[in-house]
């Protein structure tokens, strides 16, 4: 049977701001060795046996930035993967992006296609481990079960849900060894009375948030437990764009009708109902990457208790978590602290309230400030651009495009531009004109004239954007041709 590993790529990852943002959430997170949360998770998926393809579930707006993460670690892994998408114009949380992923796979591959379904936000240390309880659960999953991945306690924690399954009924692979066991029911997060208990009995471990099972199981047993769901997936994804091409799949979900699914998660809506569950109990180092002080435990403390990313210079300091990108963190007589800098945003936090800064993302967003949604440095499926300074009725950004990529043919009603390459070569449309920019050179765009920037070398093209004008804000274009399907008014 196709091995199918199913990227969920979803989440704003609230409780990691200012790092995490709406359009930079949590998958794309980096740890200290370079990777994102998301390659990793993609990583883990192609390198086992079988795999078809990789599926990625995720938000249309994440696509090019999904695209590019998977790109830089391709060749990391021997052989050519192919990668296919299911793009959801928004969340309805886990039970409608499974289902939309289950129909497309059964449609490609066939009902007996087996998925995996990936958390892409998720840290597992130990592959080989991984690779052996996937071994198993695809075993239980030939067998019609739906199989979800049960993490075996280490402690009683409180920030995870539970799951308790039958240690008397072992099931059983044809060899005869043991591949798993029914799952009796699913707890939501406990207290820590009730943790320690759960602990102390041997029979629970934490929930995962991983499946395996056949496409044709899970959709007949939607079928049976949450038909309006799949219902009303199965005619958004039958009224929604698909594209295709050599190891390429794309299906853009149909906004209208998604907006017609409720919204549910896969354990509410199949797995706590259905009473073909089976867990496979595993150790496999593995994180949720819940929260800041989750994150920190990844780095190696120092003599007094400090994990340190970036240039810090300390004094009297003890058990703090200190993450820096680019200034130096200075430091005097604190303990237990949690101290997040990035270029436009600053998190100091207590230890014990790091699941509080979910509150402050919400009121950031309440507020429509964009330092819920945004990082100064912003991904374009041409490349990024970066602000640098922002006045009054003047905007400085440094773009950088990719070799061969182009910005839309554009204009912009209320702003000039003023474009200085610092490296590399720029083609550039201008009104009427089409001319080369070279490297110490500049060209004007006034207002009201259709223009586009374009890379035609092999090197990425970087230059400084100085915008003039009583109104700078993203929304103030007008696309006449775009490559990637952007309309007017999207920056």
């Amino acid at each position: 049977m196709k091995l199918i590993p199913t990227i969920l790529c979803g989440g704003a990852g609230s409780r990691l701001w200012p790092v995490s943002r709406e359009l930079h959430p949590k998958p794309f997170i980096r740890l200290a060795d370079g990777q994102s949360l998301l390659q990793k998770a993609w990583l883990r998926g192609a390198a086992l046996l079988d795999v078809a393809e990789v599926l990625t579930v995720a938000n249309r707006d994440l696509f090019f930035k999904t695209q590019d993460e998977y790109s830089q670690v391709s060749d990391v892994l021997p052989g050519v993967h192919a990668n296919s998408y299911v793009l959801e114009p928004f969340g309805r949380n886990t039970a409608p992006a499974i289902a939309a992923a289950a129909i497309n796979i059964s449609e490609k591959h066939g009902e007996d296609a087996l998925m995996l379904v990936l958390a892409a936000d998720h840290l597992i240390s130990d592959q080989a481990a991984f690779a052996q309880a996937v071994a198993s659960a695809t075993q239980l999953a030939r067998q019609g079960k739906l199989v979800t991945f049960g993490i075996k306690p280490e402690a009683p924690e409180t920030a995870y849900g539970y799951i308790e399954a039958d240690m008397k009924a072992p099931i059983l692979s044809v060899e005869g060894s043991v591949v798993g066991y029914p799952a009796l029911r699913f707890v939501e997060k406990p207290n820590l009375e009730k943790a320690t208990e759960y602990v102390a009995s041997g029979s629970y471990q934490w929930n995962s948030g991983m499946f395996c099972f056949a496409a044709g199981t899970l959709l007949r047993e939607m079928e049976q437990h949450c038909p309006e769901i799949l219902a009303a997936t199965r005619v958004c994804v039958g009224r929604s764009s698909k594209a295709e091409g050599e190891g390429f799949a794309q299906v853009l979900l149909d906004p209208a009708s998604f907006s017609d699914v409720p919204d549910n998660s896969i354990d509410f809506a199949v797995m706590e109902k259905s009473r073909c569950v089976a867990v496979v109990p595993c150790s496999i180092g593995w994180s949720d990457i819940g929260s800041w002080d989750a994150l920190g435990d990844l780095i190696e403390p120092d003599g007094r208790g400090n994990r340190i990313e970036g240039e810090t210079v300390l004094h009297d300091v003890s058990n703090c978590f200190l993450k820096s990108g680019e200034r130096l963190i200075g430091a005097v007589g604190v303990n237990n602290l949690i101290v997040i800098d990035t270029p436009d945003a600053l998190l100091v936090a207590e230890r014990s309230r790091v699941q509080d800064v979910k509150f402050l993302y919400a009121s950031l967003k309440a507020r429509g400030h964009e330092a819920h949604k945004l990082h100064r440095e912003v991904s374009r499926p041409w490349g990024t651009y970066t602000v640098l300074e922002t006045g009054a009725n003047f905007k400085i950004k440094r773009i950088e495009v990719k070799p061969g990529a182009s910005l839309s043919l554009q204009m912009h009603y209320h702003r000039s531009e003023h474009w200085i390459v610092v490296s590399g070569m720029a083609r550039v449309v201008n009104g009427e004109h089409e001319l080369f920019v070279n490297t110490n050179e500049s060209t004007y765009i006034p207002a009201g004239y259709q223009h586009r920037l374009e890379n035609p070398g092999i090197l990425p093209l970087v230059m400084i954007e100085v915008q003039s004008g009583a109104y700078l804000g993203e929304d103030d274009i007008v696309r006449f041709e775009d490559i990637y399907g952007r309309p007017s008014g999207v920056a």
